[in-house]
């Protein structure tokens, strides 16, 4: 489920290029505070992870570079995408923002104008999808002396097919408690993917964005829709958005 939320902002909205701590700090204090605290303490559990099972965009709106302040200026109207498959987290978020009226972001308040729900649904075993912020995978390796290192893959290479694939799988088991059907993922590349390097408070973290197409079992698909695809999703990586290959209803 797709929550995009309209939003205005008094005076010009100024936040650092890289902001995503700022939007996922907004989410929580969005939500119920018992609900915050069991995403954030706990998480769903499956597959020897913990998931928040819920992924957020990338600020929509015009904005202007201010280079020598390292900032992003936006103007007054701006919006913002939240995804869960968890209804009790969609009507917390939604029910907060309608409630209170604003959406705290960093220092600024901005006013809600309206927050609308889509529900996409994934028929089959082919989907496209657009992102809405960048897709990340990854891998953590060893070197000989001992230290750590992580290793990012983009969507198309094989090794991205099997992280995405093993994430899903894991999500799926936390989510419902039970496996998800068999069958492989395929992720691929609809054209050129930009790949955008995000600082989340102080760790480089490597995304890529653009259309692509994922194939693979059903229940799958559906959970990346809804999740989120690849990792990070609660950092603000993985969000999307469904353009071709499943069906939408909207309401307000």
């Amino acid at each position: 489920m797709h929550l995009y939320v309209a939003l205005t902002s008094q005076e010009k909205l100024e936040l650092p290029i890289h902001y995503n701590h700022l939007l996922q700090a907004a989410v929580y204090k969005a939500i119920e505070p018992a609900l915050a605290v069991f995403l954030h303490d706990k998480g769903y559990e499956g597959g020897g992870r913990r998931f928040k099972l819920f992924a957020f965009s990338r600020l929509n709106g015009r904005f202007d570079i201010i280079k020598e302040k390292n900032t992003l200026r936006f103007t007054r109207n701006i919006g913002l995408t939240v995804s869960s498959p968890a209804v009790d987290f969609c009507q917390s978020i939604a029910n907060g923002l309608l409630t209170g009226g604003q959406l705290r972001l960093g220092v600024y308040r901005l006013e809600v104008k309206a927050v609308s729900v889509q529900q996409y649904t994934v028929p089959g075993r082919r989907v496209v999808l657009k992102t809405i912020s960048p897709v990340v995978a990854y891998s953590t390796f060893t070197r000989p002396d001992g230290r750590k290192y992580t290793c990012y893959f983009q969507p198309g290479d094989p090794d991205c097919d099997q992280l995405i694939e093993n994430n899903l799988r894991k999500k799926y088991l936390a989510f419902y408690n039970q496996e998800a059907p068999p069958g492989p993922v395929r992720v691929k590349p609809m054209g050129q993917l930009k790949l955008n390097i995000v600082n989340y408070k102080g760790t480089i973290i490597k995304g890529y964005s653009g259309r692509i197409e994922l194939t693979g079992p059903q229940e799958l698909l559906q959970m990346a829709v809804d999740a989120g695809m690849g990792n990070k999703n609660s950092q603000g990586f993985g969000c999307v958005e469904v353009v071709g290959g499943g069906r939408g209803e909207k309401h307000r």
